[in-house]
């Protein structure tokens, strides 16, 4: 298995595992399958998104196949950019428990090292996905807040819990 960031090339097998997610997790996910199929060119918008500035999209292939997937999103504002964003995890289920997950956020956490700015990751996972939160907090994220009731799928509501993850001594309890 290769981590790589995603180029443009890989636009195509990003959007067909991105459907899977949706399909397989709708509830890890705002967007809804639904939502997603209706999308123009939504290969064409992948790729470009995939070139965007402060968009980093890793890919975990395996026999050519794209089996997991990530995204870092960097912060626009001004006052915000000391943060990043983790989005879009994603690990195809014949592939889960396997160190997939870990080696996709092992590279993310690596790449928002390298980058100067950011002082802290964030994520937000669905309450109830205890593996998806126990990878979260073995990589070193903590939980900071929970939003009840953050996603409604069919009239059935889930609550969303808030990670961070500080990535070096920018806060006076972070350092030994």
């Amino acid at each position: 298995m290769e981590v790589r960031l995603l180029t443009p090339s890989d636009a195509e097998k990003y959007w067909k595992l991105r459907l899977e997610a949706l399909r397989q997790n709708p509830e890890a996910f705002a967007t809804s399958y639904e939502e997603a199929i209706k999308r123009e060119n939504p290969i064409e918008q992948v790729a470009t998104n995939m070139d965007a500035d402060g968009n980093y999209t890793f890919g975990a292939i395996e026999n050519d196949e794209l089996i997991g997937m990530v995204t870092l999103m960097e912060e626009k504002h001004l006052k915000l950019q000391h943060r990043a964003n983790i989005f879009a995890m994603y690990v195809t289920p014949e592939k889960q428990g396997k160190g997939v997950g870990k080696s996709l956020l092992s590279e993310v956490i690596n790449k928002a090292k390298a980058i100067d700015k950011f002082e802290k990751l964030n994520l937000t996972v669905v309450k109830t996905n205890a593996k998806a939160k126990g990878l979260y907090t073995k990589l070193g994220f903590q939980s900071f807040g929970l939003e009840e009731q953050a996603l409604k799928i069919d009239g059935k509501y889930y609550d969303e819990e808030y990670m961070v993850l500080f990535l070096g001594c920018f806060r006076k309890d972070s350092c030994s």
